[in-house]
Formats: structure tokens, sequence, C-alpha cells
């Protein structure tokens, strides 16, 4: 975590990227969290069967981990003011194994002003966009 006193972003500064390891009992806990027991996220019959390759993470579970990474580098979750997906670009399986899926975040800062810094996060996975375009307004410490 980052001292937020510290964080003084300008246009381009990069936060460390980071990876988050999704497993099938992460999908189960978040379903449960959600109150989202959509089959596709537990039952892979039922995932096969509308054409996806295994159970499929929730697109917000993804997101959220992402924006583990913004509130991690400023220290404190409250400095988040908004977030916005431009769009999921695939969806993320997650196999009954031992080691889950694996999802890498990186993100830039792409605009400073008005005591706030906006933040443009990208998810992957296996070398392929989860997420793209994922737009994080942020309040700075002032």
């Amino acid at each position: 975590m980052t001292d937020t006193t510290s964080v003084r972003p300008r246009v381009g500064t990069r936060l460390p990227t980071r990876t988050f390891v999704i497993s099938r009992a992460d999908l189960m806990r978040y379903c449960g969290a959600t109150a989202d027991f959509t089959a596709i996220h537990w039952n892979e019959r039922v995932a096969r069967a509308v054409g996806l390759p295994d159970v499929i993470a929730h697109g917000t579970l993804t997101v959220s981990r992402a924006l583990h990474v913004v509130t991690d580098w400023l220290g404190d979750p409250g400095a988040l003011v908004e977030y916005e997906v431009e769009r999921f670009a695939r969806p993320l399986a997650v196999p009954d194994d031992d080691t889950g899926a694996t999802l890498q975040v990186d993100g830039e800062v792409t605009e400073v002003g008005d005591g706030r810094a906006v933040l443009r996060l990208t998810i992957g996975s296996g070398g392929q966009t989860v997420v793209s375009g994922l737009r994080v307004v942020v309040r700075l410490p002032s």
C-alpha cells in the first residue's frame, strides 16, 4: 500500500502491474456475496451448453480485482470516485483445477487536474485482453 500523501501522478505514470488468481472457490464466494448464482458462473455443463469454453468469472469480479490495483496504489479505497468499463472483450474461463485463472492488470494515468486523476486499466489473461478501457477516476490527496 502507498502513503496517499506521496502519490503525485502525472500523465503517463504507470501503476505497478499486478497479477491475481481466480479459482472456482472464488467464484462460489462471489456468487454468495452478490446473490448472483447464474449457472454459467458455477455449472460447467450449462456454461458449455451456451457456447462458453468453461465456467466463467463474473465480469464485476474481474473489474473489482483491477480496482484493487488502484486503491492499493493510492492507499485509500475512499479515493475512488467512479469507474466505467468500455468493453468486456472476452469471458474469463476458470478451470476446475488447483491453478485457476490468472489475471494481469496494467494501468496508466491519462489525465490529471482539479484534484483528480483519470486512469486507464487493462485486464488480461493468457496474453489476451479480458477487459479493455476500464476508466477510473480518483480523488488525489490535497
